[in-house]
């Protein structure tokens, strides 16, 4: 193998091992929960196999500075860094400080009063702005966040989530937006490190993956 394919595989096995290491440390720290045989519901009525409160990070500092590190290293070409209100605020702030670099954050709606302002804090204009979110489930805030910022002129191709469920139909949505997603770790990958530590059978797995696959026609066992 030639040295730039040694080098390809490392990068590769490295990004592999950061990504199970970000679900492994959302499962620890109880931001994800798996519960099959009892469902949780959305606020949206959907009911689901598997739940993710990436707040729960906020109060973990271990955890937190995990998922910082993380988005710093996808953050190296970013001129800027901005979150959606509120999820993504304290992330674009931790990483914002961590580079030396400006940030900013996208209210769900301009002020109504004021400046009326959307977009506060850096001047976004013509600047390679990455944006940072918790958990990305239909996309809906970040995709009004890119919205508002390149109304504002910033360049963003680039949004950052800790966690997505990947469904189909939201992946969809991110590539007619031409907005690339990119999670830190994905459904499959804490599913991987869930089965491994025991927290999940390989039966209970097939059936996070079924409502994954079509969220909205699953039915909890035995129901």
């Amino acid at each position: 193998m030639s040295d730039h394919g040694k080098e390809t595989g490392k990068g590769l096995l490295m990004t592999a091992n950061i990504t199970h290491e970000i679900a492994s440390t959302l499962l620890e720290a109880g931001a994800v929960l798996i519960r099959p045989h009892k469902p949780f519901t959305f606020t949206s009525g959907l009911r689901s196999p598997i739940y993710c409160d990436n707040r729960i990070l906020l109060g973990d500092v271990a955890a937190r500075r995990m998922v910082t590190r993380s988005f710093v290293a996808r953050c190296a070409d970013a001129q800027i860094v901005a979150g959606p209100a509120t999820g993504g605020i304290a992330w674009a702030a931790w990483v914002a400080e961590t580079l030396g670099i400006p940030m900013a954050y996208v209210r769900s709606a301009a002020k109504g009063h004021g400046r009326g302002r959307q977009v506060e804090g850096a001047t976004v204009r013509g600047q390679r702005v990455v944006l940072l979110e918790d958990t990305v489930s239909t996309g809906e805030s970040a995709l009004q966040a890119a919205d508002a910022l390149r109304a504002e002129g910033a360049l963003v191709t680039r949004c950052i989530c800790i966690f997505t469920w990947g469904w189909a139909e939201t992946v969809a949505r991110f590539a007619a937006a031409d907005l690339n997603l990119v999670p830190l770790a994905t459904l499959a990958e804490v599913l991987d490190v869930a089965q491994r530590t025991g927290r999940l059978t390989p039966d209970e797995r097939m059936l996070v993956e079924a409502w994954a696959a079509n969220p909205r026609e699953w039915s909890p066992p035995g129901m």
